[in-house]
């Protein structure tokens, strides 16, 4: 994947759809991801995508001239992620910088709950918002487990602070090599508000962690606000 760019110290005010400090951090983000897993071998590993490994330079069908966007939505964080097709229903946390200027993860003690980079895009709104989150946990399978099943047309829904839900439609699912793994095409800046939905995946190893990523994209398609 190449090295990962050190976070900002502070929070980078945005110049466009997704900041430069965004990026950096979603890079991080990419390198943690890669880098830790905590099954022990003896659990099972997390499926792999029908799609299997794409190389880094695939060019993923987020952009067809046939899709239909709906209008992006106002700044707002998220508070909970639901993907029906493979059972998610959890609450989402706000991620930052730890001391060495890397995001946090969520709590690894925690199997049920999502994170957001809190000084990124927030879903909804116009640009690329980032949300990770576990595969496993040294004690079995976490909240994103079962992402390498979800298919192209699977919905997710992000309830917001501002009692709006954002809905995405899924464009493509993913599995990249951590050595091969494409910032730019994951992490970079667009003119739509779409969602990346990250975790861990392939082939796992107890002295390296996984040997990829599985990654979501989709892009808003609707939203509703709460009664």
């Amino acid at each position: 994947m190449g090295r990962a760019e050190p976070a900002p110290a502070q929070r980078t005010r945005r110049s466009g759809p997704f900041s430069v400090g965004a990026t950096a951090l979603a890079v991080a983000v990419g390198l943690w991801l890669v880098q830790h897993g905590f099954g022990d071998g003896t659990v099972e590993r997390p499926p792999v995508p029908a799609a299997a490994e794409a190389p880094a330079h695939a060019r993923v069908p987020n952009d067809a001239t046939h899709r239909v966007d709906a209008a992006p939505l106002t700044t707002s964080a998220p508070t909970r992620i639901r993907i029906p097709a493979i059972g998610v229903n959890a609450p989402m946390s706000t991620l930052g910088t730890g001391p060495d200027r890397r995001l946090a993860t969520p709590p690894v003690g925690d199997k049920n709950l999502v994170g957001w980079y809190r000084d990124g895009v927030a879903p909804g709104a116009r640009g690329n918002a980032i949300a990770v989150g576990h595969a496993d946990t040294r004690s079995g399978p976490a909240v994103f487990f079962k992402l390498g099943l979800l298919r192209v047309g699977d919905r997710i829904e992000v309830q917001r602070r501002d009692r709006r839900t954002a809905v995405f439609t899924i464009d493509a699912v993913r599995s990249y090599p951590k050595d091969a793994f494409p910032d730019d095409v994951v992490y970079g800046a667009t003119k739509a508000a779409e969602l990346r939905v990250i975790t861990c995946g392939g082939r796992y190893d107890k002295h390296t962690g996984y040997a990829a990523n599985v990654v979501v994209f989709a892009h808003l398609t609707g939203s509703r606000r709460a009664a």
